[in-house]
């Protein structure tokens, strides 16, 4: 969303019943930039909430906890812009929707009552008379020393720690702030919203008696993919700062803690921390990957290019399903296919216990997993992942004269079905749920591939290339393929990197194990320095 705009997603039915409901303002601190610090409480708010009214520095992630059809409003304050809304506006926004009876998440990034308005915005809703909670966040101070390595207190450094704000206008003739005392008064200085005054606040601090050779520290972006640091003295760091172009929002620790950071940094020591990743896959599958990939530091940004429905008729499998004691196997190339087939059989009032008859094969583990979900245990898993894995599995055994049900997607990959069909098996194929292309990313990823803000693509599956592909046209296939010159392609095995090469690109990293876990693994091997 741009700044400034106002998103409304309002559902009528709860509009009418929201005027029945007493409003109330749940002030929220979203914490510093990683979604997963919001607390328990921040997150149960946002799941039931009827409007969201968020601040820049609040992660767009923690809106997709809200409700459907919850209101949206965007209200940040962007350092160095103007601001799209002034705080009597904000004010008022928070008003009207608790006057409409709304159960309102006011979100603010770190914590609501450090440096962030929270207190003034309540004191108006306590003249209003309105009902109002506080949940606390982890506020950035704390973030940015933890994440940058620095702990901002240590019994061999310091017992002190003073927060303090640098956003103060250096032509006043009078600050807030008593830099005498606290220039020496604490061990450990954090300074919020200076990078602005940075120049200003090194000469306060010099001035009052603060070594020149103080170690300090500037964290950007703290707690997210984009996190940047660097680390310099109070008589070196303003330098330092512009040579880096740092910018806001960015904080500031000043003391000795700030030396343990060499020993301590751990963020941005991650395997893949600065590598800008886009996930190919269903829109219902990617969050695993991308869970994978950022847990090693990556920054991921999704593009959903296949789009998993139901089928229209269910006349073929159901018909099946009537006859399952014929079979010999029924083999999962997918968890697709596991759980459309259960969710069918489960609407025929059947469950697993129809399927005591036929042994069960699964392509994969984590086929499998899902089929044991549902109860069943799989006979079968080959040691390699792949169908041509499943189908020497099978060969081994001996398929002649065996009844074989593959229950997969409408269109799929044809050589496991051939393969044992040629080997003497009677194989019906019998879609479960069908894919089609999806191509609402591809002004994002262009975008991003021309800019050069992406450094690895990853492919799950032979339709994820294809329709990625065919997502550009082809009249911007070349310039597809000239965009992605120097970024890293990655399969998840020999099948998916096999459709590559077929399309006429390369394969950077393939997968040993051909699983998400597997894939994750590979990324961060190609990543890793030899040296």
């Amino acid at each position: 969303m741009m700044d400034g705009e106002i998103v409304y997603r309002i559902n009528e039915s709860n509009e009418d019943k929201s005027m029945k409901k007493s409003g109330k303002v749940y002030l929220v601190g979203a914490g510093p930039g990683d979604p997963g610090l919001i607390t328990v409480r921040g997150k149960s708010l946002l799941e039931k909430a009827d409007a969201v009214v968020y601040d820049y520095l609040a992660n767009p992630k923690l809106l997709q906890l809200a409700p459907v059809d919850a209101e949206l409003y965007y209200v940040g304050k962007k350092g160095g812009a103007r601001h799209n809304h002034t705080q009597e506006e904000i004010n008022d926004i928070l008003v009207k929707l608790v006057k409409e009876g709304k159960k309102v998440v006011r979100l603010k990034g770190g914590d609501p009552f450090i440096f962030g308005r929270g207190g003034e915005e309540l004191e108006v809703m306590a003249d209003q008379g309105m009902a109002f909670e506080v949940i606390p966040g982890v506020t950035s101070a704390t973030a940015a020393a933890t994440y940058a390595g620095i702990p901002i207190t240590h019994r061999g450094y310091t017992a002190t720690v003073a927060f303090l704000t640098g956003h103060e206008d250096p032509t006043k003739t009078e600050s807030n702030i008593d830099w005498e005392k606290l220039s020496t008064g604490a061990g450990t200085l954090v300074v919020y919203m200076g990078i602005k005054n940075l120049p200003n606040i090194v000469e306060k601090l010099l001035k009052y008696g603060r070594s020149p050779k103080t170690p300090v520290a500037v964290v950007r972006w703290a707690s997210t993919p984009r996190q940047r640091s660097v680390v310099g003295t109070l008589d070196t760091i303003a330098g330092i700062v512009v040579d880096a172009g740092i910018k806001a929002p960015a904080l500031i620790v000043v003391g000795e803690v700030v030396s343990l950071r060499e020993k301590l940094d751990w963020y941005e020591k991650r395997p893949l921390f600065g590598r800008r990743i886009l996930v190919t896959r269903t829109r219902q599958q990617a969050s695993t990957l991308v869970a994978g990939l950022e847990e090693q530091g990556a920054e991921c940004f999704e593009c959903s290019t296949i789009n998993i429905q139901p089928l229209e008729n269910y006349d073929e499998i159901d018909g099946e399903l009537e006859r399952l004691k014929e079979y010999h196997w029924i083999l999962f190339t997918s968890i697709n296919g596991v759980k459309y087939f259960f969710d069918r059989l489960h609407k025929k009032g059947m469950d697993a216990r129809d399927l005591k008859g036929p042994d069960i094969a699964c392509v994969g583990r984590a086929t499998a997993d899902l089929l044991f979900n549902y109860g069943i245990n799989a006979d079968l898993i080959p040691n390699t992942f792949t169908g041509e894995g499943l189908a020497e599995s099978l060969l081994d055994l001996g398929v002649e004269g065996r009844n074989i049900l593959i229950p997969r997607a409408k269109v799929g990959y044809e050589l496991l079905p051939e393969t044992l069909r040629g080997a003497g098996a009677q194989v019906s194929v019998v879609p479960v749920y069908q894919n089609f292309p999806e191509g609402d990313c591809v002004d994002m990823v262009r975008e991003k591939l021309r800019a050069g803000e992406l450094d690895i693509l990853t492919f799950t599956s032979s339709s994820t290339v294809k329709n990625f592909i065919s997502m550009f046209g082809e009249e911007g296939r070349e310039e597809l393929f000239q965009l992605l010159k120097g970024v890293k392609l990655a399969a998840i095995g020999p099948v998916t990197g096999k459709t590559l090469r077929d399309n006429g690109l390369p394969v950077d990293v393939e997968a040993k194990e051909h699983t998400i876990d597997g894939l994750v693994e590979a990324i961060v091997d190609s990543c890793i320095d030899p040296d």
